[in-house]
């Protein structure tokens, strides 16, 4: 099934940064630019292009926030119809599914009130799509999404939680300190994924990136709101072909910084170790 929302967000953006925002969103796809993708590698973030799944969390976020006050039940039953519609729209590729089956597991617990175990759902949900169809533990995109959210569950673990109606301590907390939590949560995530997933890319790329801190630390911050823009980009374009255009100006410059900070870091001296 072709995904609908690839050539929408194609007649919104322009390459590179078209294919960095729907890999991002959906996976690499073919067509993905290779000066693009090896520079990804150079710098150790390739496993960006391998969260797709994350799209799912951030939607069930959404649809948690804005379904809550219907109350936890009839949030939850919502929350899992728009998780397999989602799956269905989109296709659904190695990470999707993965994700789609952690995000039903987590609301399905949310529903009858226990404390969601996203650990066990991606065990739960990788041991299913495996005996499923075994050869899709040797697909590097299920490898490297699986990794990274493991990596996510166990470095940045608030990072992926879903919060039901939860109030500030403090509603005086200033913009300065929400920017800096912002900041930090989101590197720490972002770190988090590429440890986990530096032994798979090492084994398929033969490459250790050296500058994959300092990459991380200047892109860290701009994955979630590139994502959660993309997310809009898709459903606002749907909806009405212009809503998407205006949400493409405001997550254009996001993708433009993204690419650069690749770029240039990738061409660094001494950016990446050959190991093959």
């Amino acid at each position: 099934m072709v995904n609908p929302f690839i050539p929408l967000i194609q007649s919104y953006l322009p390459e590179p940064e078209v294919s960095l925002l729907t890999g991002m969103l959906f996976g690499k796809t073919p067509g993905f630019p290779k000066e693009l993708y090896n520079a990804l590698i150079t710098t150790g973030t390739i496993h960006v292009v391998a969260l797709s799944g994350m799209n799912i969390s951030i939607l069930t976020n959404l649809i948690c926030k804005i379904t809550f006050p219907l109350g936890r039940k009839l949030s939850s039953i919502i929350s899992i119809l728009m998780i397999t519609g989602f799956i269905f729209f989109v296709g659904p590729s190695p990470t999707i599914i993965r994700a789609g089956i952690m995000g039903v597991l987590t609301m399905t617990a949310v529903y009858f009130g226990r404390q969601p175990f996203s650990l066990l759902s991606l065990f739960v949900a990788g041991a299913v799509m495996i005996l499923m169809d075994p050869k899709v533990i040797s697909n590097l995109s299920f490898q490297l999404s699986f990794l990274a959210t493991l990596g996510i569950l166990i470095f940045a673990p608030s990072a992926r939680s879903i919060r039901f109606g939860q109030a500030r301590k403090n509603l005086y907390l200033s913009i300065w300190v929400d920017i800096k939590n912002i900041f930090w949560e989101n590197l720490r995530t972002t770190l988090a994924a590429q440890v986990a997933t530096l032994p798979v890319i090492v084994f398929s790329f033969g490459r250790i990136s050296l500058v994959s801190p300092l990459s991380n630390v200047l892109i860290g911050w701009t994955i979630f709101p590139i994502m959660v823009l993309g997310l809009i980009i898709s459903i606002a374009g749907i909806i009405f072909l212009p809503f998407g255009q205006i949400t493409a100006w405001f997550i254009y410059p996001l993708l433009w910084y993204f690419v650069k900070v690749v770029e240039v870091t990738a061409k660094l001296p001494f950016a990446s170790l050959t190991l093959k």
